[in-house]
This record gives C-alpha cells, sequence and structure tokens, in this order.
C-alpha cells in the first residue's frame, strides 16, 4: 500500500490537541539543542544575533523537526495502528489526509524560513526536509534499514543542526574543528536512535522494518548502540586534548563514564530499560556536546 493513500479515509476537521501531538514537541529538543552548540562552537557574539539564533532554533525545533514528525506519522500510519493505536491519525483525531496536508505545509513553512538564512542555512534546510521524507515515505523509506534510518536521523537531529547553527553565525562555511565534532556526535547519536526503535519493537516485525532491535535481538543491539555511542565520545575527548582543551576534554570524558555506568543498567534489560537510558544517558551525552562546543569557542 502506497504511504500517500490513507489507510481509512474520515471526514472532518483535526483535533486541535491532536495536531499538537502530531508534531511531537517533546522531540524537538535535540535538534535545537544542537543548533545551540553550533551557534556557540563558532565563536561568533551571540547576544548580538539573538534573534537569528531564536529564529534558527525556532526553525530547528518546532518546523523542521514538527514536520519530520507530522510525516513520518503519515507515512507510519498502518505501523502506528499496531504499536500505537491512539496515535492522532490512526485513531481519527486527525482525519483523511490532514496528516499529509500538515506535512507538506511545514515543509514549505520550513524551506521559507530556511531562506532568510542564506546560502548555508537554506542549503542545510534542504537537506533537513528532504532527509524527512526520505527517512518515511515509500518507496525510499530508509527507516526500513536499521543502518540507514537512524543514521539519517541522527545526522539530522544532531550533525546537521549544529553545522547549520555555526554556518548561520559566521554567515559562511564553520571551521573544519566544528564540522568533525559535529560529525562524531552525529555518529554517536546512531546508537540513541536505536534505542529509540526498541518502542517499536513488535509494530516493526509485523511491517518488515528492520530495525536492529529487529535483526540483531535486543541484547545485542542495545550493545551495538553502546558502543556507537561511546566511539565517538572517546574521539572527540583525544581531540581536545590534541587542540589544548584539556579541562573540557576532562568534562567530556567524565559524562563519558557515567553513560558507561548507565549503559551497565540498561544492558541487564534493554528492551526494559531503554526509555530510562533515554532520559537520563540521552541528558549526559547532549551535556557532553555543549561542553565540546564551549571548547570549540575558546579555539575561535
Amino acid at each position: 500500500m502506497s504511504s500517500l493513500s490513507p489507510a481509512a479515509p474520515r471526514r472532518g476537521l483535526p483535533e486541535p490537541t491532536a495536531l499538537l501531538q502530531l508534531i511531537k514537541p517533546v522531540t524537538w529538543f535535540p535538534p535545537m539543542w544542537a543548533f545551540l552548540c553550533g551557534a556557540v562552537s563558532s565563536g561568533a557574539d551571540m547576544a548580538a544575533a539573538w534573534t537569528l539564533v531564536l529564529l534558527g532554533v525556532l526553525l530547528a525545533g518546532p518546523i523542521t523537526c514538527g514536520m519530520s514528525q507530522a510525516a513520518n506519522d503519515w507515512c507510519d500510519r498502518h505501523v502506528d495502528a499496531i504499536n500505537e493505536p491512539d496515535r492522532p491519525i490512526p485513531s481519527g483525531r486527525v482525519p483523511g489526509r490532514w496528516g499529509l496536508w500538515v506535512a507538506l505545509a511545514m515543509s514549505a513553512l520550513a524551506l521559507l524560513v530556511g531562506w532568510q538564512f542564506g546560502p548555508w542555512g537554506f542549503g542545510a534546510t534542504v537537506l533537513a526536509v528532504l532527509g524527512a521524507w526520505a527517512y518515511s515515505v515509500e518507496p525510499i523509506r530508509l527507516k526500513r534499514s536499521g543502518v540507514w534510518g537512524p543514521g539519517l536521523v541522527a545526522l539530522c537531529y544532531e550533525g546537521l543542526p549544529w553545522f547549520t547553527g555555526a554556518a548561520v553565525l559566521v554567515a559562511g562555511a564553520p571551521r573544519w574543528e566544528i564540522v568533525a565534532l559535529a560529525a562524531l556526535y552525529a555518529l554517536g547519536a546512531h546508537g540513541i536512535m536505536t534505542l529509540n526503535d526498541f518502542k517499536a519493537l513488535e509494530g516493526d516485525r509485523a511491517t518488515g522494518v528492520n530495525s536492529l532491535p529487529v535483526t540483531l535481538g535486543p541484547a545485542r543491539a542495545a550493545r551495538v548502540a553502546c558502543w556507537v555511542m561511546l566511539l565517538p565520545q572517546v574521539a572527540v575527548t583525544f581531540l581536545l586534548l590534541l587542540w589544548d582543551a584539556p579541562f573540557h576534554a576532562a568534562g567530556v570524558a567524565a559524562l563519558t563514564l557515567a553513560q558507561i555506568a548507565a549503559m551497565r543498567v540498561l544492558l541487564r534489560d534493554p528492551k526494559a530499560r531503554a526509555p530510562w537510558y533515554n532520559g537520563t544517558g540521552v541528558l549526559l551525552y547532549i551535556s557532553g556536546m555543549m561542553v565540546a562546543a564551549f571548547a570549540l569557542r575558546g579555539l575561535a
């Protein structure tokens, strides 16, 4: 069945609260935080450009990330009917093709706002919008892959917003050190996205989505996710030492060690404890991102 044809067409207007649930505000924080990390790492005067920073945060979170969630919910309505039948679309609270219209309208809005940031900001916005649809829509639907799907989301949630925040503030290409750390933290976020797939394990199995928890099993997938999160942070620590930022390197190392302690708890029961880790270990991970961003600011 095509992802652009409704599973069960219904008439009427969507509920306002259901529209808010459709764009999932809880998911906006990671790209907003990453954009701020990029702005900090640029070394630019953020106080003087606070309106630009605020607009960038709104673009990264409510607009672009919100759009991606609406697009994913529309394309995933058959999976959600199994995993989360109370979601706005399968429950009928967002009826007919409203989910599709919202996703398309927000895609246009993201491009319009991204245009205000010049060629670098607009180019990054175009990539983010294309990535959101490539992740969910048939026949591309990269989320079917346990490697490419989480990798694309990690790039769009962490690496691309970080790059954009720096590029917008310097009105040009960021320094290679910024690109390197943004890429490393995006790589590590692949593990976070793998843990996020645990909540959809049954639906993914039933609908042919080959996430790592499906293909490897929960225990092996959790171990892979942990290593994928840890190794880039080790690389960040060594790079900060190489760049003569020992205190920031120590901060990232300490946060990484705390994550290892949380991972030991996670691995006792990965399926049950993945949500817990997403609220604890991930907080430590993104804290390290900001520490690294301030180290780059010092280098500037």
